[in-house]
């Protein structure tokens, strides 16, 4: 049977610790919690980022198209 690991002190890279990362959390609202939980994991999406990246490539090289060609108003 493995240990279960008390997450609570350990630090993370930044210099918070799992504790402090974890009552930050806890004092946002509603709304910003679930933005930055939808955002923590649109980041370690492999499929997010590629088409992040190329959707800045595709800015960068002029490939856009207006929001009324997209949406047809």
């Amino acid at each position: 049977m493995s240990k279960t690991k008390d997450l609570s002190e350990v630090e993370i890279k930044i210099g918070l610790t799992a504790k402090d990362l974890i009552s930050a959390i806890k004092k946002l609202n509603g709304e910003d919690k679930e933005f930055l939980i939808e955002n923590l994991l649109a980041a370690t999406s492999p499929e997010y980022l590629g088409s992040i990246k190329e959707a800045r490539k595709n800015y960068k090289e002029g490939r856009t198209i207006s929001h009324n060609e997209l949406f047809g108003k």
